[in-house]
């Protein structure tokens, strides 16, 4: 029967009921007011005392593993509650234990979080969303499921066991990936022999019924890669029947393949399963920790990309799948990083939370990333950010201002009409199971004698790493070389036990030349010829996993802890190592590098590429007084102890919530789900397009007429218009002789300039001047007033159009300009706005006074209704990109239409915090263009293949559309 502790480490007693813990086992002794004889009598009329008395069915089935309302019903609200109605010292224990032991005022929050945020309508329920589940897989066809426990992560993993457990209010459910799935081995012999085994002395009946011999050592044949692993529909449903039972953590798996084929019966094909992880761990990783690739031609990072964008597709899907209102998902690590802006574009108001457990790079490293804005815009979708440090966190919002252009502080970064905020979090780990388990079987305590006799006389300086590059094995038996050089005295008194497991990471297994392993063993045999003896070696290396007996019984053996990571998220040897040195007091040293230098403060912190440094804090720690090294250990003692997993858990949450209550009425405008568009653009006849011009088909530029559409542009509108299901229009507020002078000769194209003042058809020559009845006798009066303020704004300039008057004040200083732009508007508005039918627009560094019945919203009605909205009429699918707030015309004149909501998609362009009427964004004119490629050809270079693997299932061989040559010499761009 499993065992509960509590977070103090106290074992509690084993029950029947093994959801709820109970109080420690002791000898019952029951306070005078508590006699049987005053409590067993029933006070409510009409009431008996069985009705208090619960037996944990309960009538009503729950989706979750149990009752936010019971446990708020039956949660001891403080000390004169838990005593209130308990029958015994056990009852009052196991009724405080429901809180943690703490009976602050504010704990309703803890006990009922959806009672102290009633404006959130909090369902109660978190959906935690990690790569994968905490369970190595072992498939057997028919049967039950082999599990085992995943190496790795182990503090996150105890975070989900937590979340899950009846210490708090939630109602938990864990969403991950299966992981690499491996058939279980059939060969294995059964215990007892079949009756039916015949006896090698007597001859078989019929010779071909005599048993084959069979090579024991031989491994059973796998079949091929291509061939993949096949797994049936009633395989899985058992999978996902054993994970919903799981008796840590209820858990649903995502299941990634490639879409099923016909004839599959709802089964899956699983090949080459490492791929899912490759764009990861292989590009976000290595970058992540300051490693950067030679570079490549780019084919198989674009595929990987869009295993990776498929992935976290997969991971939305699934999440959809469970979500109910009032859900809180919170998110883990890089694998998932995209994940939140695909669940925001599915369900805008949801509450979501980010949490990255590796470094976040420098701007500088991140803009090596040819993703690096998918990757900033796929996580901003949160609306909090959690890392581990400060330094990482003041990295990404460095990021987003440098690479999107979003303004951003300390706290957080402004997009689309929303602030992100992002906070610093150090996980810790369960330090009451860790310490229960180190110190409370005998079998370690012999352990650690064992060892402690081994080396008997010597000093112990132990290192547990992770056999990559960024966990500096080579730099801690550099330094270690530097150490025993420089201090002679310690040479045979001294010795390095350093272990080290098996990678995780891809990239790091596919080291064909083994060039870490081979560092470091050359390493170890160096150190030992120099300085070891037959009797003796300095350095123990042993590169094997641990069990988990020996590894606490050498973490309590050794008098010095020793991390040399180069580059590290949360090191949870260093915390594992705190608590394992409660009675030994070793020190600490630890790399500035790591994560946790951050939290563990008063431990000795050293740069792992000064080996010099590393040998002088050695031989510092190891001449340490007892008094200074208690003193030391008891600080980090009782950080390591408070700021556990279970703290860490809590905390981030209540973050959450504060972010959520403060920002509730605010909602980020989506990145474009390029996925959804493409589906509704291949099931529609016909289509509607509306492009604006500057800033959308091209970027912003300091002289108007210097923005001319580059190649890709003109090539991929070619594509779009090549289409006769697809009407193109340019609606601009352009002239009529810079359209026609740089796209005109796209014939298919349609085009407003003017801001809708004149109209040319496409497959026509002829411009319809829709103002031609308008008196235009203002324009004289506004050209006077942008003269003068011409005169007085050095840089400034006009531009006149047939119905419109613009001024220009980009080229100026801008904060003179913007000021007399402001002037100018005024004076208008008080003078020309009054007297005649125009209004005064505000635009991007100009002012334009038009014609008020002209705007780019009137035109979209009209060409709304040029294509009829009766059903099964076109549009079925109407595309509008615009960037500025002139464009805000087209996206209400689109949200007010009768047109399907599904069928409209409304897309602002640019980086800024402005609030819009369009549902979607894009952040900039190339990102346009990528989006256009991806549905009819054009430039398959920029086109992105996740989507469009999304939707077909697979990788595409190739993308669809129709393909326009290479216009410039060479056939390139």
């Amino acid at each position: 029967m499993a065992q509960k502790f509590s977070e103090d480490g106290a074992e509690f007693a084993e029950s029947p009921d093994s959801s709820r813990p109970l109080a420690p086992n002791r000898q019952e002794s029951l306070h005078p007011t508590l006699n049987p004889s005053l409590t067993k009598i029933p006070v409510t009329p009409g009431i008996s005392l069985g009705a208090y008395h619960s037996d944990g069915g309960g009538d009503s089935p729950s989706y979750f593993p149990h009752n936010i309302n019971q446990r708020r019903e039956t949660t001891a609200q403080s000390p004169s509650d838990a005593a209130s109605g308990a029958k015994s010292n056990q009852e009052i224990l196991r009724r405080m234990s429901l809180t943690g032991g703490r009976m602050r005022q504010d704990s309703i929050n803890e006990i009922d979080p959806r009672a102290s945020n009633e404006s959130l309508n909090l369902s109660g329920g978190i959906i935690s969303a990690t790569f994968c589940i905490p369970h190595s897989l072992q498939y057997r066809k028919g049967a039950d499921w082999g599990l085992s426990s995943r190496r790795g992560t182990s503090a996150l993993f105890d975070s989900f066991t937590y979340l899950s457990s009846d210490k708090t209010p939630w109602n938990h459910t864990l969403v991950g990936w299966t992981g690499e799935i491996t058939p279980a081995d059939d060969l294995t012999p059964p215990d007892t022999p079949p009756t039916t085994t015949i006896d090698p002395r007597i001859r078989p009946l019929n010779k071909n019924s005599a048993p084959i011999p069979l090579d024991g050592f031989a491994k059973p044949v796998e079949p091929s890669q291509s061939e993949g692993l096949f797994i049936s529909k009633e395989d899985r449903a058992t999978l996902e029947r054993q994970l919903a039972h799981d008796k840590n953590c209820r858990t649903v798996p995502v299941w990634l393949s490639d879409d099923s084929e016909p004839g599959q019966h709802g089964g899956l094909v699983l090949k080459d399963q490492a791929r899912w992880r490759r764009f990861a761990e292989h590009e976000l990783y290595t970058l992540f920790h300051y490693k950067q690739h030679e570079p490549t031609n780019g084919r198989a990072e674009r595929h990987s990309w869009a295993d990776y964008y498929r992935m976290n597709q997969k991971f939305a899907n699934r999440i959809l799948e469970l979500y109910k209102p009032g859900d809180i998902v919170m998110i883990h690590d890089y694998h998932l990083l995209l994940l939140p802006s695909m669940l925001r574009q599915r369900i805008p108001h949801m509450y979501i939370a980010f949490f990255l457990h590796v470094p976040f790079p420098s701007s500088e490293f991140l803009r090596c990333l040819p993703r690096r804005k998918d990757v900033l815009e796929g996580v901003l979708g949160a609306n909090l950010i959690g890392f581990q440090s400060f330094s990482y966190s003041r990295h990404f919002v460095s990021c987003c201002t440098r690479i999107l252009g979003f303004p951003s502080d300390v706290a957080g970064v402004d997009a689309y009409g929303a602030k992100v905020v992002v906070g610093v979090f150090p996980i810790g780990i369960d330090a009451a199971t860790v310490e229960k388990l180190a110190f409370d079987a005998e079998n370690i305590d012999k352990q650690v004698l064992k060892l402690k006799k081994m080396y008997e006389g010597k000093k112990i300086i132990v290192g547990r790493d992770r056999l990559d590059t960024v966990r500096g094995v080579a730099q801690k038996l550099m330094a270690f070389e530097r150490f025993l050089e420089l201090y002679p005295e310690w040479r045979d008194k001294v010795v390095l036990i350093q272990v080290t497991s098996p990678t995780s990471i891809e990239e790091e297994k596919e080291d064909s030349s083994n060039k870490i392993a081979n560092k470091v063993s050359e390493l170890v045999a160096k150190i030992n010829g120099l300085y070891g003896s037959l009797s003796f070696s300095p350095v123990q290396h042993y590169p094997q996993y641990l069990s988990q007996t020996e590894y606490l019984a050498l973490l309590r053996a050794a008098d010095i802890g020793l991390i040399t990571s180069v580059r590290d998220g949360m090191n949870t040897t260093s915390l594992e190592y705190v608590v394992c040195q409660r009675d030994g007091h070793g020190p600490l040293i630890l790399s500035e590098f790591s994560g946790t230098a951050g939290s563990l403060k008063d431990a000795i912190h050293i740069n792992p590429w000064d080996l010099s440094g590393v040998a002088t804090q050695l031989n510092y720690a190891l001449t340490m007084s007892e008094d200074k090294k208690h003193a030391m250990h008891q600080s980090l003692y009782h950080h390591v102890t408070n700021r556990n997993v279970q703290a860490w858990s809590n905390g981030f949450i209540k973050r959450l919530l504060v972010v959520l209550n403060s920002h509730n009425a605010t909602v980020a405008t989506p990145l474009l789900d390029k996925a959804l568009l493409l589906t509704q653009y291949r099931a529609a006849k016909k289509r509607l397009f509306m492009f604006d011009y500057d800033g959308t088909l091209t970027p912003i530029v300091k002289d108007p007429k210097s923005a001319i559409p580059s190649e890709r542009v003109i090539r991929t509108l070619k594509a779009l218009a090549a289409d006769h299901q697809n009407a193109v229009w340019i609606i601009s507020g352009r002239d009529q002789d810079f359209l026609q002078e740089h796209l005109g000769h796209i014939d298919e194209l349609g085009f407003s300039a003017e801001h809708g003042s004149f109209m040319r058809h496409p497959g026509t020559k002829d411009w319809i001047n829709l103002a031609e009845q308008f008196d235009m006798s203002w324009q004289s009066e506004v050209l006077d007033c942008f003269k003068k303020y011409t005169e007085k704004t050095p840089g400034s300039f006009i531009e006149r159009k047939r119905c419109a008057l613009t001024w220009h004040y980009r080229p100026a200083d801008p904060e003179l300009g913007a000021h007399m732009a402001r002037e100018c508007q005024k004076e208008l508005e008080r003078t020309v706005g009054k007297k005649w039918d125009v209004e005064v627009m505000q635009g991007k560094a100009n002012l334009e006074v038009r014609p008020t019945f002209i705007n780019k919203g009137e035109i979209a009605k009209r060409l709304v209704d040029d294509y009829g909205v009766e059903e099964g009429e076109p549009p079925e699918f109407t595309l509008c990109l615009g960037d500025d707030f002139t464009d805000e015309d087209m996206f209400r004149a689109l949200n007010g239409s009768k047109l399907k909501t599904e069928h409209v998609f409304t897309v602002t362009v640019g980086a800024s915090n402005k609030m819009t009427l369009a549902h979607w964004h894009l952040l900039e004119p190339k990102d346009v263009i990528s989006s256009v490629a991806l549905l009819n050809g054009g430039n398959t270079d920029v086109a992105d293949l996740g989507p469009l693997a999304v939707v077909e299932g697979k990788i595409p061989d190739q993308m669809p559309g129709q393909k326009i040559p290479d216009e410039l010499p060479g056939g390139k761009l």
